[in-house]
């Protein structure tokens, strides 16, 4: 065995972990009183652990993960989809000049990562309104995606280029 029969076995656990994760969610959405609790609980285990580790600002919807592991919030402009056009040849921030661009350091790290790919996704713009809670409860109930009407699409900066007939 093995092939596109394990790829296949692989994608349908995956998808039964999403739903079941998703299940969770949902009955936590459905109770306000459950939510508040596990926010109170898990909000100051989030700033402790996330804080140390990762200089996280509490933005309340995560991209770690897809951006080598650097909390792109710490960035002075707070730009999460990539670096702004001020920064320096030396790969310094151009409104810190002392200090290292995120961005530089996010690209960096994400190519260690077992998903380098992820630094290009386009991520939405950050909901203000959940500054200060868990992303962790966030992600579970789907409070953490966009809802402000954007365009989900396209979902990586290469399918910009792509589409342009530029190529990476």
């Amino acid at each position: 065995m093995g092939g596109r029969a394990d790829q296949s076995c692989t994608e349908e656990v995956m998808m039964s972990e999403f739903q079941s994760w998703r299940r969770i969610g949902r009955y936590i959405d459905q109770r306000p009183g459950l939510k508040r609790f596990l926010d109170r609980i898990l909000c100051p285990l989030e700033r402790i652990s996330k804080g140390a580790v990762f200089d996280c600002r509490m933005c309340g919807q995560c991209v770690l993960h897809s951006t080598g592991m650097v909390c792109p919030m710490t960035c002075p402009k707070k730009l999460r989809n990539g670096p702004c056009g001020g920064v320096r040849l030396d790969g310094k921030c151009e409104v810190l000049p002392k200090v290292q661009c995120v961005w530089v350091t996010a690209y960096a790290r994400s190519q260690r990562l077992f998903w380098p790919h992820e630094i290009h996704d386009l991520r939405p713009p950050v909901d203000w309104s959940l500054r200060g809670t868990s992303s962790w409860v966030n992600a579970l109930t789907g409070r953490d995606q966009i809802a402000s009407g954007c365009v989900a699409e396209p979902h990586s900066a290469l399918q910009v280029l792509n589409r342009n007939g530029h190529s990476a």
